[in-house]
């Protein structure tokens, strides 16, 4: 028998990423001293948004290859270790536990 959810017993993936773990933690520190409104001013005018691909929110991004700088990873293994990570995910801005990448990891390397 499968258990029934309900909203006074929510499950791990629908509780808000920011009631469960860290807040102190360095990683978010850093992301809550970023002015990301004055990055995507800059950032986003450069993006076509009526040719080719659906565009890739500037913010996760942006996370994703500090995250890359900072730990080395491939591409491939970035995205992997993302959707095992709350820290990294709410780094980018997610407010849920994700079960699935926020882009292609080949669009890295294109952005």
């Amino acid at each position: 028998m499968t258990p029934k959810r309900t909203d006074a017993n929510p499950d791990l993936f629908g509780v808000s990423l920011e009631q469960v773990i860290n807040l102190n933690h360095p990683l978010l520190r850093l992301a809550s001293e970023w002015d990301w409104k004055g990055i995507r001013r800059e950032i986003e005018p450069s993006f076509c948004e009526v040719n080719g691909r659906p565009e890739a929110d500037v913010r996760v991004v942006i996370c994703l290859l500090y995250l890359k700088s900072a730990f080395n990873p491939s591409d491939e293994k970035l995205i992997a270790r993302w959707v095992e990570n709350p820290y990294w995910q709410l780094f980018c801005e997610f407010e849920t536990m994700q079960h699935k990448s926020p882009i292609d990891s080949t669009a890295l390397s294109r952005w």
